[in-house]
């Protein structure tokens, strides 16, 4: 009997697979025009942010560094800290790979924080909103990379762009909740002040609850810093350019020399990233 009814229920197996093939499939059909135009974007964005990153001397860029550093900590050791990861990165002879990790980096963060954070602030005014998009985060995080990083080269092709869509549905999720977390957390005694006040919505907004939540959406940044330089080596995998092509080049040949070292320049950009934007705001 038993048998019977595990041979039934195969035999009516759901078509989840030929369902969403399906659906990707009617959506590279009809909106073709737009998915070229969004990849026309992203190059656009990807080459104005490798242009500055890859133009200047290296130790122009690594000054840059430290100055931006410097404005945000007021301390002199993560400056020291960021210029010491930087200069290890140019001994190691991987300057331009590190640049363009830092370019997809960069525009990750330039999208997961442009979407995230309107997002966050909706959901935090929005608990409905909120419940019903839980359910999508969390499918963002724990879907294994590599089953929606198939559609996506389907819609997008080779390149950098596929690693940077890639990157930012995995990273997102963290720019949307702690910006959430940030805002749902404000006291009410503050917002129903501004309000007695007579602030409009957007005044209590901008002046209240993202000053109060500053530190939860730096937070949020930081960590999508670091989701998108766990990102790189599936961004390598993709034809995207970075320290993730020579991790792949020794997967393939078996060269752990070559493995450790890339490696190593990817934790010192870790760290380099943390310390430069690791802001403490004492509320």
């Amino acid at each position: 009997m038993s048998d019977t009814l595990t041979t039934l229920l195969t035999d009516m197996k759901l078509p989840v697979g030929r369902s969403i093939a399906a659906g990707f499939d009617w959506l590279q059909d009809t909106f073709i025009t737009a998915f070229d135009g969004l990849e026309a974007a992203l190059r656009s964005v990807i080459g104005l942010l490798a242009t500055m990153l890859q133009t200047p001397h290296p130790f122009a860029v690594i000054a840059g560094f430290c100055a931006v550093t410097w404005v945000l900590q007021r301390r002199s050791v993560p400056v020291l800290i960021v210029a010491a990861c930087a200069l290890f990165a140019l001994n190691q002879g991987y300057w331009v790979l590190t640049m363009q990790t830092l370019t997809l980096v960069l525009a990750s963060c330039i999208v997961c924080m442009g979407v995230g954070v309107p997002l966050g602030i909706y959901s935090a005014h929005h608990p409905r909103f909120y419940r019903a998009l839980t359910p999508v985060l969390d499918l963002m995080q724990t879907l294994p990379v590599f089953v929606y990083l198939i559609p996506v080269l389907v819609l997008f092709g080779l390149g950098m762009v596929p690693g940077l869509v890639a990157t930012v549905i995995f990273a997102m999720p963290a720019a949307i909740r702690l910006t959430e977390l940030g805002i749902r957390s404000t006291p009410k005694a503050l917002t129903e002040a501004a309000t007695a006040f007579g602030a409009t919505t957007g005044q209590r907004i901008r002046k209240v609850e993202l000053p109060y939540a500053f530190p939860q959406i730096m937070a949020g940044l930081n960590q999508t810093i670091m989701l998108s330089l766990s990102m790189v080596v599936i961004a390598g995998l993709v034809g995207a350019p970075g320290l993730g092509v020579p991790i792949v080049r020794a997967l393939n040949t078996v060269n752990a020399a070559l493995g450790f070292e890339a490696g190593a320049v990817i934790v010192t950009v870790a760290i380099m990233l943390d310390r430069m934007l690791r802001v403490e705001v004492k509320q």
